[in-house]
């Protein structure tokens, strides 16, 4: 047997026992503000270390997504009938009911989605804290009053749009989840969330926390899990759902909105990337070098707002692959739960092995392997899962797929420029417009390119620095709309605007009226 595997299911067992889940016949769904197993066909995961199976579950199914719908009615309507302040107050004690739970939540998420485990504790405070800025928001979102040209008192008021359905991905699983739910439910709404079904644990169990904790209505939030083509399908075309949310690829992103189309219901997309991360040549080489590394290999390259490729000045592009080759040669490639660890495995072998095809592509369409492609050294003999070295691609052109397509992986791909106009040209050669970076010493230089680039985030000197008061998004295939920050919750709202006649004696316009009746 292999005794890493063994380890990882023991622990695995004993997180999802705290929390009364079951291992070996594990209840998945959260629904009603009950733990409930779904009816359909049988989904085992593979554990990233050593591709051996880790857990399974059943496919929650339509009838399940029907009756999460029904439930989340019931509970939105409770959610409203509270004053503002006082669901304001019970988010902020929802966020309190994490408290204590941080270590076994990080766990749980290292265990599934293989991601290094102090990654993922830090994962678990951001997710408190936009339930903590958010429950601030609850007692402040004031509708307005328009100065029309007629004898009107006109008010325009923010609506919940009811129940929101919400797919997350794999890659940042609870992360995901969290960000999506604290806005959705500060601005009234009830949610039904189907986590990716190759990570369903931590979204579970943290609906769970958050209804027990913050008093929260049973129904409020809602955790179904299962496959894209029957789980996924009964809930972007159920009637209850109001507005679909969706993270994750341009592809499925596609599929979703099309699906709300066919029913008229809003969406918002936040897809994928192919951030530019430009050097200039008078930039801070350590300070550079140090912010490309993390800009790519954190979470193994798999974030959508990923430095994936790394614009340098052909002035130092010499010296700073020959730093950037000499520090990825020292990043502690190991097991996720080893504190030591700065990178661990791909979450899973479909996406393990695309990203193995990509760079092979590369390879063979002129790009020069400098280091990586393959598996690293110095891992046990048992983890033989999704490992794949940091790898660096340089000699890259616009024109080769390395350059044009979101990898997912620690593969980075690298280019050279002249001058400004010729960076800006390449970094915005690319139909994605999610984030990018400037690096210069000259802050007026770095923010007149800065601000030339088209991406929803762009940071100077520094690379994935977020907050939950600042908006996220992007632009064409990395999708629209914007979560966090004031921004993510005008998304869960929507708009009625009342006019009521003042004048002591009324006026019925025949047709729109011109304000002079």
């Amino acid at each position: 047997m292999n005794t890493l595997n063994r380890q990882a299911r023991e622990r695995l067992a004993l997180h999802l026992d705290a929390y009364g889940l079951d291992a070996s016949r594990p209840s998945t769904n959260w629904v009603n503000g009950q733990l409930v197993a779904g009816g359909g066909d049988r989904i085992t995961l593979q554990d990233p270390v050593t591709d051996r199976p880790l857990m399974h579950y059943q496919d929650a199914g339509e009838t399940l997504v029907a009756l999460a719908a029904e439930a989340a009615q019931g509970a939105q309507r409770a959610w409203m009938r509270l004053s503002a302040g006082e669901r304001g107050r019970r988010l902020y004690r929802a966020a309190a009911g994490l408290i204590g739970h941080e270590e076994s939540l990080a766990q749980l998420e290292s265990l599934i989605a293989g991601k290094p485990i102090r990654d993922c504790r830090g994962e678990v405070e951001r997710v408190r804290e936009m339930f903590e800025y958010y429950a601030g928001w609850c007692d402040k979102q004031h509708g307005e009053v328009i100065d029309v040209p007629t004898s009107h008192l006109n008010y325009v008021q923010r609506l919940p749009y009811g129940v929101v359905g919400q797919i997350t991905p794999w890659n940042a699983p609870l992360f995901t989840c969290g960000w999506q739910l604290a806005p959705a439910l500060a601005a009234g709404n009830a949610v039904v969330l189907k986590p990716s079904e190759l990570t369903p644990v931590t979204s579970v169990v943290l609906a769970m926390l958050l209804e027990y904790g913050g008093e929260l209505p049973p129904g409020l939030i809602n955790i179904v899990n299962g496959l894209g083509p029957t789980t996924g399908q009964a809930l972007t075309s159920h009637p209850s759902i109001a507005k679909l949310v969706f993270v994750g690829s341009p592809d499925t992103g596609r599929r979703i909105a099309a699906a709300g189309a066919q029913r008229l219901v809003p969406s918002v997309l936040e897809l994928g990337g192919k951030s530019a991360n430009i050097v200039l040549a008078d930039a801070s080489l350590d300070e550079a070098v140090a912010g490309a590394q993390a800009a790519i290999f954190a979470g193994a390259g798999q974030s959508c707002v990923a430095g994936s490729r790394l614009l340098l000045h052909e002035a130092i592009a010499d010296a700073f692959l020959a730093r950037l080759v000499r520090a990825v040669a020292t990043l502690q490639v190991g097991l996720p739960d080893d504190e030591a660890t700065r990178m661990g495995p791909l979450q899973n072998a479909a996406q393990y092995h695309r990203v193995r095809e990509l760079i092979a592509a590369a390879v063979a369409e002129g790009a020069e392997l400098l280091a990586g492609g393959d598996r690293p050294a110095g891992l046990p003999e048992e983890a033989r899962g999704f490992y794949l070295a940091p790898t660096i691609l340089g000699g890259v052109t616009p024109a080769m797929t390395i350059a044009q397509e979101e990898v997912f992986g620690p593969v980075l791909a690298v280019m050279t420029f002249r001058n400004e106009a010729e960076a800006i040209a390449l970094a915005n050669d690319t139909r994605f417009g999610l984030a990018g970076a400037v690096w210069s010493q000259d802050t007026a230089k770095a923010l007149r390119v800065a601000h030339q680039l088209r991406a929803g985030t762009v940071w100077v000197n520094g690379y994935k620095s977020i907050s939950v008061m600042s908006p996220f998004g992007g632009f064409g295939d990395s999708g629209y709309g914007r979560s966090s920050g004031p921004d993510g919750l005008r998304e869960y709202t929507t708009t009625r605007s009342v006019w009521v006649e003042t004048a002591p004696s009324a006026s019925v316009a025949m047709g729109y009226g011109s304000g002079q009746e």
